[in-house]
């Protein structure tokens, strides 16, 4: 199976791309930031030097992919998730190519009511509030179209290497959350939605 990881590059993408290359996939890694990604050599991995911005380029990506994982991000701006991920599901609608799996964010949608008072008034009220926008107009997106997507909502980001006991699927009346997770964590669970049929055209949001 070839996967086409979209932010590769980045602090959970190249965390999906070398968890990936460990369970025997072939990646092809779609980045505009090239260096960081050719110091990772690996006879399966193929680097992509590409703009998410330009549909020309995110066609010419998905040749002989079986499925596509979306971790775009541009940290505060606000502004490459919801117009890149337009672009990601245009080019798989060309391709044909039906299976994605999607990082959103915990707060979108019924989990709002999961968050507790800092992240729903100063961190999505007011610190990343563009950031926010941008995930509810990518989730709007990829619902609106025909793949076969699952969109995974995360807590906020750590560097920890496990998680003591991480919740997954939890409705919205669930409270006092930690509302963190391993970014290592993340990646596992996306991978493992390409053998489940569980979340399929669904949301999930997990957390420690």
């Amino acid at each position: 199976m070839q996967v086409l990881i979209f932010g590769a590059s980045g602090s959970l993408g190249s965390h999906i791309v070398n968890q990936a290359l460990e369970k025997g996939y072939s990646v092809k890694a779609f980045t505009r930031d090239v260096i960081k990604l050719n110091k990772n050599e690996h006879p399966r991995l193929t680097v992509f030097e590409g703009d998410v911005y330009q549909l020309t380029d995110v066609e010419n990506s998905m040749y002989g992919v079986d499925a596509v994982f979306c971790a775009l991000g541009d940290g505060a701006k606000g502004k490459v998730r919801a117009m890149g991920t337009l672009n990601i599901i245009r080019g798989m609608e060309k391709a044909g190519i039906k299976r994605l799996i999607c990082q959103t964010t915990l707060g979108i949608g019924e989990s709002w009511h999961n968050l507790n008072f800092f992240w729903k008034h100063v961190m999505f009220g007011f610190l990343l509030r563009k950031v926010f926008q941008d995930h509810q107009g990518q989730e709007q997106y990829i619902q609106a179209s025909d793949l076969d997507y699952t969109i995974v909502r995360p807590s906020a980001f750590t560097n920890e290497n496990s998680v003591k006991k991480m919740k997954i699927g939890f409705d919205s009346n669930v409270k006092n959350l930690r509302l963190k997770i391993p970014r290592a964590e993340i990646a596992v669970f996306m991978l493992k939605q390409l053998d489940s049929k569980d979340f399929i055209r669904k949301t999930v949001s997990i957390s420690e």
